[in-house]
Order: structure tokens, then sequence, then C-alpha cells
């Protein structure tokens, strides 16, 4: 008996929705789930940083003062045009924002690339070595401040007594108007050149060793190594240490008014934007200002990153 041939039916869909809208595949749920549980941590970092930002923004176009509560009335630009033609207090202090910024940075830099290199190999004790690294990252730079005073004290401060021991003359370190600011530049350099060392370090762990052994065949020596072969290798890792780093560099408060208080000294002498601000808010209660002061901070911060990122970006090409 000949088997009866049947025709084949068509496959239904499989969960199909209503109004024939085609079903989400797993890929596409998982990627909604992952949305909505980062949602809520989403706003509230979004509402963290918005309202601060545009509270701000808004005060700077206003003339408040003596308290941020009180009537205020909108002046427009007059703030932002009132600090950018302040020359006594405002562009000294972008002066020594840059100095202080460029200088640490550089320093740091350089000490921290050259400490990398020699860490890079290990040796005996490197253990230790890393470990006292972390040392000044684990204080906190107001405590920094006020050690770095009892050390360079004019006059009981361990640091003149060891230059007199060696037939220098005493300085006046944190008390001179024209030292104050390469000395602080220097402190800092102590607190944040580890940073710098692990970050490069752990930029050089992850090279591959094959060019350099080439260029080592070659017969090429050390520093041509270093700068032929490590160096561009390295010049990503480098340019995001110093985007973080001179970031971090160029918003510096804590240390400098710990180590010189309010203006940053009797003549302004380390009285950076950050300073400058800060006095204007809780010295003077300029609130307007201040806030324009800020955003114009702000912009100049923005405008910074922007150069250093332009300028990796050509680097890594």
């Amino acid at each position: 008996m000949a088997a009866v041939q049947t025709k084949p039916q068509p496959r239904p869909a499989l969960g199909r929705r209503p109004g024939g809208r085609a079903p989400r595949t797993f890929e596409q749920a998982n990627r909604r789930l992952k949305w909505m549980m980062l949602a809520p941590a989403l706003l509230f970092v979004g509402a963290m940083i918005v309202f601060p930002l545009v509270y701000t923004v808004n005060l700077g176009f206003t003339d408040a003062f003596g308290a941020v509560n009180a009537d205020q009335e909108y002046v427009g630009f007059q703030n932002f045009t009132d600090a950018l033609g302040d020359t006594r207090r405002f562009w000294p202090a972008v002066q020594r924002t840059v100095v202080f910024t460029v200088g640490a940075v550089l320093l740091e830099t350089v000490l921290g690339l050259a400490l990398a290199m020699l860490m890079r190999r290990a040796f005996t004790g490197i253990r230790w070595v890393r470990t006292i690294l972390l040392i000044p990252l684990l204080t906190t730079p107001v405590a920094i401040g006020i050690l770095w005073l009892l050390i360079l004290d004019p006059t009981n401060g361990i640091a003149n007594h060891l230059l007199e021991s060696v037939g220098l003359p005493p300085q006046e370190f944190l008390g001179s108007v024209s030292q104050s600011l390469p000395t602080l530049m220097l402190i800092d350099v102590w607190q944040w050149t580890p940073m710098m060392t692990l970050l490069l370090l752990a930029g050089l762990a992850t090279l591959p060793e094959e060019p350099e052994e080439a260029a080592r065949v070659d017969g090429a020596n050390g520093w041509q190594r270093f700068r032929h072969v490590v160096l561009p290798m390295l010049s990503t890792t480098l340019a995001t240490a110093l985007v973080l780093r001179s970031v971090d560099a160029l918003k510096t408060f804590d240390l400098l008014y710990a180590t010189k208080g309010p203006g940053g000294g009797s003549d302004f002498e380390v009285e950076t934007l950050n300073v400058y601000a800060y006095g204007l808010t809780f010295d003077y209660l300029e609130y307007g200002l201040a806030a324009a002061v800020l955003v114009l901070f702000t912009l100049f911060i923005i405008g910074v990153v922007l150069v250093l990122r332009r300028r990796a970006g050509r680097k890594s090409a």
C-alpha cells in the first residue's frame, strides 16, 4: 500500500508578539536589561554632575553677594568681563596655575619614567621599593603639607640643618615669596611621582620584548633602544598618564592652602585659580564672581584636555 503524500505545512513564527512585531532576540533583551540596571546609577551620577554645573553657570550670571539665597539680579557677562579684566589677581593666578602644573607634571613624568625603567627588571628588594613608593600616595595632601612645613621650617626644620651641615646657607623655603611656588612644586613632585611610576611601569609590562631584542641584535645601545623602540610603543600609556596627572595638578588646592593659608600667602605668591576662587567664595562672599571664575577654570581644563588628547592622537597615529 502506497504511503500517502502530505503537503508540508509552513512553520509558524514562534514568539511573534501582538501587532505583528518581530520577537526580540536574546541579545536585544540582554542589552535592554543592562540599560535598565544601569539607568538608576547613570541618572544619579548625571544629576550630581549636571545640577552643580548648571547652578554654577547660572550663578555666574548674577550679582550674588553675601548669601547665595539673597535677592539676585542677572547681570549678563559682567562677572566674566570683570574676571578677565582683573590683571592684579586673576591673570597672575592663571600664570601660577600654568607654571605649577607644567613644572610639576614634567618633573613627575621624567622621574616617573626613569624609575619605571629602573624597576622594569626584577631585582632584590623590588617589593620593598614598590611599597615605599606607595607611602606618599597613601597620605592625605593636608598631612603632607603639615609634614613639609615642619621639615622646611626656617628655624627648626631639618632641611636647613642638612644644608648647613654641607656648607650651604639656610633657605626660607615656604617663608619666601620667590621660593614658595618652586618649593610646593617639588613637594607635589615628591608626592605624585610614584603614581606616574606605577602607571608607566604597568605600561612597560605590556610591551612585547621582540622589537627591543631585535634592536639589541642590530647593535643598538640602551639609549637608542629606549628612544626608538620603547618610547614609541609606550606613547599611548605616556599620553594617558600625562592627561590624568595634568588634570589632577590643575585642581591642586589642599596642599597650597594647608601650607600658605588664605590667598596663597601674604603676597598671593602661590594663589592659583583654585585658591583664588575659594577666597572669593568664603573670604569675600562674592559668589557671582567666584562662579564665573570657576566656569572659566572649567573651560580652561577642558581646553587643556583637548589639546593633550589631540597631541596624543597625533603621536600614536
